[in-house]
């Protein structure tokens, strides 16, 4: 695939994975009973953003009825409504909510992409599902290659599915593979990479993480990419 376009319509079209499709679409006809009207998406997730990105955020996976429902990363749920206030605020998005495809946002040198594009039971993709999985977003950064400066990973999940696709790609991960911690800033040749514990309920919830922790992750990891 030679566009970002034609990658995402492949994903979008992605059966790969039998119990990821039966739970995306079981939820889709179930529904929450807060959206009980909506047409879910009931697809994998593509990435969103900028097309020439010089920052990629990568989180776990899309959650049941958020983007599962949206058809959007991060739009739909909590962890997004945390996440694209951040992203506002230090300068990232062109408004601070993301309701649906069409809403009018933007996000400024930015994409936010996955290492599992369908959304699993209780949030927990298997290892199985993760490499299965795992060539779509070595595409996705393959493609961003040209532009990218910077990453910020939101948990250990997505760092320990990043750091291989890395390696692979050419950059230059250390050996053994540095451990996830929030605050981590490794330089990997022309390449920044960031650590954030992930914005999940539970985290905000508990105090783990808190909006001050993630803007600063954010604000280092634009500056590293040039977008400041």
């Amino acid at each position: 695939m030679r566009t970002l376009a034609e990658l995402d319509a492949a994903v979008v079209g992605c059966r790969a994975c039998p119990r990821l499709v039966a739970w995306r679409e079981e939820v889709a006809v179930t529904k929450r009973a807060a959206y009980a009207d909506d047409d879910y998406w009931a697809k994998p997730v593509p990435g969103f953003g900028a097309e020439d990105a010089r920052l990629a955020v990568v989180g776990l996976a899309p959650s049941a009825h958020g983007g599962n429902r949206t058809g959007r990363m991060f739009t739909g749920d909590p962890s997004g409504d945390f996440l694209f206030r951040v992203l506002h605020e230090v300068g990232l998005a062109s408004q601070p909510t993301s309701t649906a495809i069409g809403d009018g946002l933007e996000l400024r040198g930015t994409r936010l992409v996955s290492p599992v594009r369908c959304a699993p039971p209780e949030n927990k993709p298997t290892p199985l599902e993760r490499d299965t999985c795992r060539h779509w977003l070595a595409d996705e950064l393959r493609l961003l290659a040209p532009t990218l400066r910077a990453v910020v990973v939101l948990g250990a999940f997505g760092w320990q599915a990043l750091l291989p696709v890395l390696a692979d790609a050419g950059w230059p991960v250390p050996s053994p593979r540095p451990a996830f911690a929030h605050g981590a800033d490794l330089a990997l040749g022309d390449l920044r990479l960031f650590g954030c514990y992930h914005v999940s309920p539970r985290n905000v919830q508990t105090g783990k993480v808190t909006h001050a922790m993630v803007c600063d992750v954010f604000t280092a990891a634009a500056s590293a990419a040039g977008l400041f």
